[in-house]
C-alpha cells in the first residue's frame, strides 16, 4: 500500500509539472482562449501522453533492471529488449499526439507533423526520457539504500553472534577453573567444599540468567567479583586481597562479566602458582561514566617475556572492540608482578 501511494504521488507531481510545461509551450498558439481553459487543455494533454511513459517506465523498473540485477538474462538480450521498448514507446507517443492530442484536445491549432517526423521523435525521446530517467534513478537509489541496510543488518547480526559466542566461551572457561578449585578442596576433604559449591551455584545462576542482558549495573558487576573472590580465597592461606572501589553512581551500566576474566587470571596465574606469600590488589574507580580498573598480582616465574593472551583475556579484548568506542587496555608483565590497567568510557557503549 505504501509503495502504491508513493508511485501515485510521483505520477501526480509529474503530471502537474508536465501540465505547466504544456501550458507554457502551447500557450502562444492558444492566445485567443482563456488561460484557465488553456491550463485545462494542457492537463488533459499531459494525461493522454502519460500512458506510453507509464508503460516504458515500468518496463524499465520491473523488467530490465530486475533482469540486470538477477543476472539471469544476457546483457545483449536486455539491450535488445530496451531498444524495442523505446521504439514502441516513441511510436505510441507519436500516435497519441498526432491522432488525439493535437486534433481532439487542441482542435488542430498546432502544426501537423507525420508520426515519424524527426523533430516530433526527438521531442518524444526527451519527454519519455525525462520521466523514465527520474524514475529509474529513484529506483536505483532505493535499491542501493536497501542493499546498504541489508549489509548493515548482516554485520550487526554477525557481531551479535560473535559477542554471544565470546560470552558463552568465557562461561565454560570460568566453570572449568572453579571446578578445579572444588576438586582440589574435595581431595583435601575440606570443610569449605559445601560452601564453595553453594557460592558457585549463585555465580552460575547469575551467569546463566543475569548476564543475558546487554548491560547490567556496575553494582551487579562488582557483586560478581566479590562472590568470585570469596569463592577463590577459601583455597589460599597466604594470600592477601585488597579490593578498593570509588564509585560515584552504582546504577551506571556496564557490559556483563567484563571484569571477571581479569580477576580469574590473577588467581589462576598468580595465587595458584605461588608457593609463598602473595597478593592481589584491585582498584575500581568510576567517575562520570569513566571507569578505571586496575588489578595486579604477584607471580613466581620471574620473567618479563611478551604477554600471550589466554582465552579469557583474548575474549575481553574482542568484547571491548565490539562494545565500546573509547577504551584502553594495558597489560604489564614484570618479573614479580603482573598488572592490568583498563580504561573505559562507559557512555561510549555502542549498540551492536
Amino acid at each position: 500500500m505504501k509503495r502504491i501511494l508513493l508511485h501515485g504521488i510521483f505520477w501526480l507531481v509529474y503530471l502537474l509539472q508536465d501540465t505547466v510545461l504544456e501550458f507554457v509551450w502551447v500557450g502562444p498558439a492558444l492566445k485567443d482562449i482563456p488561460e484557465n481553459i488553456q491550463f485545462w487543455m494542457a492537463f488533459k494533454a499531459a494525461i493522454a501522453a502519460v500512458l506510453s511513459k507509464l508503460l516504458f517506465t515500468y518496463f524499465a523498473l520491473y523488467v530490465a533492471i530486475k533482469q540486470i540485477i538477477n543476472g539471469n538474462v544476457g546483457l545483449n538480450r536486455i539491450m535488445l529488449q530496451v531498444a524495442a521498448a523505446v521504439i514502441i514507446t516513441i511510436v505510441l507517443h507519436r500516435i497519441v499526439f498526432v491522432y488525439y492530442i493535437n486534433p481532439v484536445i487542441y482542435h488542430g491549432v498546432l502544426k501537423e507533423r507525420p508520426i515519424l517526423n524527426v523533430l516530433g521523435i526527438l521531442l518524444a525521446i526527451m519527454d519519455i526520457g525525462f520521466v523514465s530517467g527520474v524514475a529509474i534513478i529513484l529506483k536505483l537509489l532505493r535499491i542501493q539504500l536497501a542493499a546498504r541496510e541489508r549489509e548493515k543488518n548482516l554485520i550487526k547480526e554477525k557481531l551479535e553472534a560473535e559477542l554471544k559466542f565470546l560470552r558463552h566461551q568465557t562461561n565454560p572457561h570460568f566453570l572449568f577453573n572453579t571446578l578445579n578449585n572444588i576438586y582440589a578442596l574435595a581431595r583435601k576433604r575440606s570443610e569449605h567444599t559445601a560452601e564453595v559449591v553453594m557460592r558457585l551455584s549463585k555465580l552460575l545462576r547469575f551467569i546463566l540468567y543475569g548476564s543475558k542482558s546487554n548491560l547490567i549495573s556496575i553494582a551487579d558487576e562488582l557483586k560478581v567479583l566479590d562472590d568470585y573472590i570469596e569463592l577463590e580465597k577459601m583455597r589460599y592461606e597466604r594470600l592477601t586481597i585488597q579490593f578498593e572501589r570509588e564509585i560515584d553512581e552504582n546504577t551506571q551500566q556496564i557490559a556483563p562479566l567484563l571484569l571477571l576474566p581479569f580477576v580469574e587470571n590473577a588467581f589462576k596465574h598468580g595465587a595458584s602458582e605461588s608457593r609463598f606469600t602473595s597478593f592481589i590488589r584491585i582498584r575500581v574507580q568510576l567517575q562520570k561514566g569513566i571507569l578505571i580498573f586496575n588489578i595486579e598480582n604477584t607471580k613466581e616465574n620471574h620473567t618479563s617475556e611478551e604477554i600471550r593472551d589466554n582465552i579469557g583475556l583474548r575474549n575481553v579484548r574482542r568484547q571491548l572492540e565490539l562494545m565500546y568506542k573509547e577504551y584502553d587496555l594495558q597489560l604489564k608483565n614484570e618479573p614479580n608482578i603482573f598488572s592490568v590497567h583498563l580504561y573505559i568510557n562507559l557512555t561510549s557503549y555502542a549498540q551492536v
